[in-house]
Order: C-alpha cells, then structure tokens, then sequence
C-alpha cells in the first residue's frame, strides 16, 4: 500500500476539518434525545454511545459505502452504493442528515478541486473523491470515521455537559477503533452492511418530535 504524501494528509485534514463547510457540527444522530432522556449523563456512556454507533451503527455502515463508491468502476456500481446508503438511514432526519451533508460535501469539493460531484448521500460523495484525487482509501476511512466521532463527542460537551478535558480524551480513545474498523470494512463488501444499535436509532426517530433541541438530528 502506497505511503499517503504530505499532500495526501493535508488534503484530507481539510475536508474533515470543522472548517469545512458540510455542517457536520449541527448533528447529533439522535445523541441529543438520549441525553434528554437520560440515556447518556457521562463521559463513560457517551463514549460508550458513540464507540457503539461507529463500530456497530452508521460508522460502520457509511465505511461500507463509501469505499465501494471508492472502488466502483462503473456508474451503476456507485449508484448502487448511493440506493444502499440511502434505503439504510433509519429515519427521516438521517436520511436528511447523509443528504444534505452530501450535498454541501460534493458543492464546495467540485468548486475547489473540479470532478462534478452532485447530490450524492456524504459517504458515497467522499467516496468518490478521494478516488477522483487519488487519496489513500484506509486513511480516509479512517479519518472520516474520526471526523464522525468528533462530531458526536462534541454534541456531548455541550450536552451533557462534558468538560474539555473528558470531550478530547473521548476523541483521543476513538483513534484504535477508527483504524479497527477501516481495517475491518476493507476486507469486506456492501454485503455486510448491517446495523444493531437499535438504541440509536430509536433516539434519532423520538428526536424528530423533541420539543426543545439544539441539534437537526
């Protein structure tokens, strides 16, 4: 496997940067209501709630799909990987949730980079870039995976609440699952995609009709 070059990384850093305009930091994949309803009241749950999301949820899932987009070689193939992605969101805000980070991840990435992505679900769209650019597909599995647990360990700081201190170690812990579960989708196929965090999903549905919220999904 080839080496990622200092471009390669600096690439990638920016895409899963909070700067980067996909939105992202609006998200808490139902993580919102679980803290609301007292699912999750500490550094350990959360932490738990969100190993268990990617290892077992939309982490994995979206690991899947985006590298078959990586991979595919024919329109088919990646239209095939975006109908799965889309059939799996198991509510109406996740389905809005993939698509529309989608939709701001292929926006600005064509501006600035060319190749004319549009409307594809997030996964699928980072997908397909890094294979347009020739970015290494274990790193940038791996560093999505981060970006997506950042993501959740931030909506925990602010909710439930976490210090800074518990909020970057969260963060900090995630890094050998990121790369277990790269490791593992890369050795597998849109055949495994398979989701056992009912919990979760069950929180992004009661999350849709929550009263007070801070967070889209």
């Amino acid at each position: 496997m080839a080496t990622p070059t200092d471009a390669d990384v600096l690439t990638l850093s920016q895409w899963f940067s909070p700067a980067y305009p996909v939105g992202g930091f609006a998200y808490s994949h139902g993580l919102e209501w679980a803290i609301d309803s007292g699912a999750v009241t500490d550094a350990e749950r959360a932490g738990n709630w969100v190993c268990d999301v990617l290892r077992h949820g939309a982490g994995w899932n979206d690991s899947l799909f985006l590298i078959a987009a990586y991979r595919a070689g024919s329109p088919a193939m990646v239209a095939k990987a975006e109908a799965l992605c889309r059939a799996t969101a198991a509510s109406r805000e996740r389905l809005q949730e993939t698509c529309l980070q989608g939709q701001a991840f292929c926006r600005i990435t064509s501006d600035i980079w060319g190749g004319g992505l549009h409307d594809l679900t997030y996964p699928v769209a980072v997908g397909r870039a890094a294979r347009q650019l020739n970015l290494p597909l274990e790193l940038t599995v791996q560093m999505y995976l981060q970006s997506f647990g950042a993501n959740l360990a931030g909506a925990a700081m602010r909710l439930v609440p976490l210090g800074q201190t518990e909020g970057q170690a969260m963060i900090r812990d995630l890094a050998p699952l990121c790369r277990q579960i790269a490791g593992r989708a890369l050795q597998s196929g849109l055949q495994d995609i398979g989701s056992t965090v009912f919990l979760a999903d069950i929180a992004a549905m009661r999350h849709e009709t929550q009263q007070s919220r801070i967070f889209r999904t």
